[in-house]
């Protein structure tokens, strides 16, 4: 079992499981003798999400951030890959964002599970025995000292804090993806599928080059306000590759065909 499978399976089988008003003391500041040591040699997954809002924030293209500071992870238990973020090639292996004096330089466009920490959420559906029902945990870590005087919060309140529910809405679009019924009746994905699925959810500059500088418009029915959304508004290209990946990958009528490629289609199978 690895490192990850692990994890995965202790905070399911032990960890407290809480809700929004659950309660719990915590603050990081300059203040705190362990400020910014959490940023060191951690495993932190990326959203899709994670990789539009920091690529924008480094304004480079998202092919140069996946390069220089992603690197792919694999599941034995998942088709799907994760994008992990890449610690420096250094004896602390820190984050490539933070200065261990001045703090986050990508403090307003972090990741999700930067925003939430000590708060971790889980999905039991990750495992077969549950009701299905996600959670809230707390990360207790020996590095930590945040827990030790810090401000009394709610859960609730620290989601609110933290700026997550942007983070929340397109991360339930990503779950829709990873726990879809197609994985849950045993059917495998193909590599191409598997390719498509990273270049749509997280590398969003190929994705839109894909969508206006292939064949794509001569295949696909697309209303003409939503194409001029997709050309600037990376929010909407985002929402619409979850609806392409439903679409390619799974079948799902997200994405309307033209009518003649439909019936060049049908005449061929004639």
């Amino acid at each position: 079992m690895s490192e990850l499978e692990n994890l995965k399976k202790t905070i399911l089988e032990q960890y407290p499981r809480l809700d929004k008003d659950s309660e719990f003391q915590f603050s990081c500041h300059p203040g705190v003798s362990c400020f910014n040591h959490c940023c060191a040699d951690v495993n932190i997954f990326l959203t899709p999400y994670d990789v539009l809002r920091l690529k924008n924030h480094l304004k480079i293209d998202s092919q140069e951030f996946l390069d220089k500071y992603t690197q792919l992870v694999t599941d034995r238990n998942q088709q799907l890959p994760a994008v992990q973020l890449r610690m420096t090639d250094t004896e602390t292996k820190h984050c490539h964002f933070v200065d261990f004096e001045k703090g986050c330089a990508v403090y307003q466009n972090r990741p999700w599970s930067c925003r939430m920490y000590p708060v971790g959420q889980a999905s039991p559906r990750e495992t077969e025995n549950s009701s299905g029902q996600k959670f809230y945990f707390i990360l207790h870590e020996d590095v930590c000292h945040g827990f030790e005087a810090g401000k009394k919060w709610t859960i609730g309140e620290w989601v609110k804090d933290q700026g997550v529910d942007e983070y929340d809405k397109f991360g339930e679009l990503l779950k829709e993806i990873t726990f879809h019924d197609f994985f849950d009746r045993g059917k495998v994905l193909t590599p191409q599928k598997v390719e498509m699925f990273f270049l749509a959810c997280y590398n969003p500059d190929r994705f839109r080059d894909f969508i206006f500088g292939t064949t794509f418009l001569k295949r696909f029915d697309m209303d003409d306000k939503m194409l001029e959304k997709l050309k600037t508004d990376d929010d909407e290209l985002l929402k619409f590759s979850f609806d392409w990946v439903k679409f390619s990958l799974f079948g799902e009528k997200t994405i309307k065909i033209r009518e003649e490629v439909l019936a060049q289609a049908n005449q061929k199978i004639k």
